[in-house]
């Protein structure tokens, strides 16, 4: 019989290092196996092929929490604006549990179901409406026993608050990040008093995911961790950003930035910044530390590489990686080989190339969150008048 992993809870209180995997629907889409627009998770039963290389990468590269790929897997997000419902929630809360705890198998890693903000909130349907959605996808996790559960990307701590109130009823360690920035949430909660009733609601770890780049993430669960204290209460701390650089992002964060979502690539992280991220999390007293939508394996690895001193290992890929470049030690050209250091490039200031290109972008910024009558949902697709509407109000913005 193979040895009893740690869980979640015992690892962080004995103040070991949990690094999380990274954004699964940009990478998948990318790929071609997830639609931009629903950014739905039909791929865990269409393709599992993929799903589990993309689980596999992450393991290899340090990665020791496997999430489901259930991002938007709740019954009202497959059937939103006209997405076609092939597969019910079920089967591919399922398959996706399947994949995680296969390759969670493979090495030191605990398998995370989770769940996210859901259309029917957004759709201002009441707590019970909310939370029935929530406790479907919580029966797949209870019957595939993961090792935890994660309430991840939500905008408003109410919503969040009720997703952490059904996750817990399983009896599971529970975690919960909101995808908010220093602003706070959507309705102007501030993140230290999001962070606090997250705690009172039963999540024992607690901290964002998405929306931002890396150090304004780290900035924000500072922020959590004070209101925290503040409340004299105590949590674990986890961080899942951006893998973008999103310097002139407001309280919506990327999403409200043009590139969303074909054109983010000039704003992609290096992995020296991912050094600087892991390090700056570290720091501030964040334990559980990983990535979300544009981390790419080789970003965990460099949040693995800057962080193996204190977890006294190095992950698998590093194997055909040297630090800091040394592998260009072998290289042919002189010039190449003389960047074989850390400080080149620490200190490097990359180009984009792109010379008619703006360093930042004016955000749409068209205020819209839950209560207004825009956000409402439907299973219907977007009719051509619905779009013309929003055409026409785009220009004014």
């Amino acid at each position: 019989m193979a040895p009893t992993k740690k869980g979640i809870l015992e690892r962080l209180n004995a103040g070991e290092i949990v690094i999380g995997d990274g954004g699964f629907v940009f990478a998948l889409e990318k790929r071609g196996y997830v639609k931009a627009g629903p950014w739905t998770p039909e791929a865990a039963a269409e393709y599992p092929e993929a799903v589990r290389q993309l689980h596999r990468e992450f393991l290899r590269a340090g990665a020791n929490v496997m999430q489901t790929f259930t991002f938007y897997a709740s019954d009202d997000k497959l059937e939103n604006r006209g997405n076609k419902l092939t597969l019910t929630g079920t089967q591919i809360n399922e398959a996706a549990c399947d994949l995680a705890r296969e390759v969670a198998n493979e090495g030191d890693a605990l398998v995370a179901g989770g769940v996210s903000q859901t259309p029917s909130y957004l759709s201002c349907k009441s707590d019970k409406e909310v939370k029935s959605i929530f406790k479907k996808q919580l029966d797949v996790f209870t019957k595939k026993n993961v090792d935890f559960l994660i309430a991840e990307y939500f905008e408003h701590v109410e919503e969040a608050v009720w997703a952490v109130e059904v996750l817990k009823e399983a009896g599971k360690p529970v975690a919960a990040t909101l995808c908010i920035g220093p602003e706070g949430d959507m309705h102007g909660v501030p993140p230290g008093e999001c962070a606090a009733r997250l705690v009172k609601a039963g999540a024992q770890i607690v901290g964002v995911n998405c929306h931002f780049d890396p150090l304004t993430c780290v900035k924000t669960v500072k922020m959590m961790k004070e209101g925290v204290e503040k409340a004299g209460l105590k949590a674990h701390y986890m961080v899942q950003p951006l893998a973008f650089h999103t310097p002139d992002c407001n309280c919506q964060g990327f999403i409200d930035l043009p590139e969303f979502p074909f054109a983010l690539e000039p704003r992609i992280l290096t992995r020296w910044d991912m050094h600087q991220y892991a390090r700056e999390a570290y720091n501030a007293g964040i334990r559980y530390i990983g990535g979300c939508c544009g981390y790419e394996p080789y970003h965990i690895r460099a949040v693995a590489e800057e962080l193996a001193p204190e977890r006294g290992f190095l992950p698998e890929a590093s194997e055909k990686h040297g630090l800091w470049g040394a592998g260009l030690e072998m290289h042919t050209k002189p010039w190449v080989r003389a960047r074989a250091h850390r400080d080149y490039w620490k200190n490097l200031k990359p180009a984009s190339g792109r010379p008619l290109c703006a360093s930042t972008s004016t955000p749409d910024s068209w205020g819209v969150t839950r209560g207004h009558a825009e956000l409402m949902q439907q299973k219907e697709a977007t009719s051509k008048d619905q779009l013309k509407q929003l055409f026409d109000r785009s220009k004014t913005h």
